[in-house]
């Protein structure tokens, strides 16, 4: 009978230990090429702490060419190490330093490290003991990867709060139609969704404002075109709108949060918007103040909101996705009558009508799936 071989694998030969000494010379070539192009990041620490191999990976995650690596040790005071409260982490604490002294791995490090550029990302590692004959630690392996974005996402989930945040600015700010000798008009700004050419579809309604007077309104902001009317019921308008260039809402949504409302009145206009708890109300200032410079805080404060099901469905769905099944849902196009076409959203996110309902499809089945499956069922 003969013997099983994987495909490709090449028939021993009359002279076996030939073969074996290409076999030898060949494994060797796989293991160096495996290790520099493995997709994980890896380098090797000697005994003294000095890093004396890099693969690709690393260099990558790490932001540093491999000759600026291996130039260095695995001290953390070289490389920014710090636990999750930011305290750094010492030589002593250091996993490298432990597989030393005891010759067992580490598994599952965690840790922040800040990068040349300047971004702060959260790593997980793992590191193993290669021993020489006598049985010391002669080198370590280090794995790692960068998880900030899963960490992000954790922290999504297991916050519940929301900072509610509100800045005023003067009336400058306000388009002239809409502009009021007393009282106050509000705008409730129910979603911003991104298209694929830099552009923002934003869809608002009002219930002080008649249908006419809101187009108008709407159309007098510089950066805002194609404005459409998509309902009124009750004296409540809804229109979307396409806004060429970033606005004040986007900041918001930037951050990981949502804009709430623009209520104008007088001699002010205020700009209201929740962002996640954790976040830094500065940073939302900072954006707002780009379009008005003289804009100011005048309220904050922190607000249950839990979002779980949202985020867990937003973190599997691709941006297109979720971005036309927001455009679907805000723009009527699940009402009925519907206000709004399928050859109408295509359009707007510039493209075919097969090609919107495949994502819409696709979104719609992720929703589904989230809602009715067990948990976890997608990650097996």
């Amino acid at each position: 009978m003969t013997n099983p071989q994987w495909p490709g694998a090449v028939e021993t030969g009359p002279n076996p230990g030939q073969h074996d000494q290409t076999r030898d010379s060949h494994s060797e070539e796989v293991l160096g090429r495996s290790f520099y192009e493995s997709p994980i990041s890896t380098v090797v620490v000697d005994s003294t702490g000095a890093i004396v191999l890099a693969n690709d990976r690393a260099t990558e995650t790490l932001g540093l060419s491999r000759a600026e690596i291996t130039k260095r040790t695995c001290h953390p005071g070289e490389w920014n190490l710090a636990t999750e409260d930011g305290s750094p982490i010492t030589l002593e604490e250091h996993p490298v330093t432990r597989v030393f002294e005891t010759g067992d791995p580490v598994y599952g490090f965690e840790h922040w490290l800040h990068r040349p550029d300047g971004s702060e990302r959260w790593m997980t590692s793992n590191y193993s003991p290669v021993l020489d004959d006598a049985g010391a630690v002669d080198y370590v392996i280090v794995s790692f990867e960068d998880v900030t974005a899963l960490k992000h996402r954790e922290e999504r989930l297991t916050s519940t709060d929301m900072r509610r945040l509100e800045y005023r600015a003067d009336e400058s700010a306000v388009p002239p139609s809409l502009r009021v000798d007393s009282g106050e008009r509000r705008i409730e700004v129910e979603s911003v969704v991104s298209l694929p050419d830099g552009a923002t579809v934003q869809y608002m309604g009002t219930g002080d404002l008649t249908a006419g007077e809101f187009t108008t309104a709407v159309e007098e902001v510089p950066h805002i075109t194609d404005v459409r009317l998509l309902s009124t019921i009750d004296g409540y308008s809804r229109l979307e709108a396409r806004a060429e260039s970033a606005t004040v809402s986007e900041v918001f949504q930037a951050l990981g949060g949502h804009p709430r409302s623009v209520v104008i009145s007088h001699d002010e206009v205020r700009f209201l918007g929740e962002i996640p708890g954790d976040e830094d109300h500065r940073q939302v200032a900072d954006g707002i103040r780009a379009f008005h410079p003289e804009a100011e805080l005048v309220s904050e404060e922190l607000v249950y909101s839990p979002h779980l099901l949202y985020d867990v469905v937003s973190d599997a769905l691709t941006d297109r996705q979720l971005a036309t099944l927001n455009a679907a849902y805000f723009s009527g196009y699940f009402e009925s009558p519907r206000t709004s076409t399928g050859d109408e959203l295509a359009d707007r996110f510039g493209v075919t009508r097969q090609t919107f309902n495949q994502h819409l499809r696709k979104a719609q089945q992720i929703v589904f799936q989230h809602l009715f499956e067990k948990s976890g069922a997608a990650a097996r």
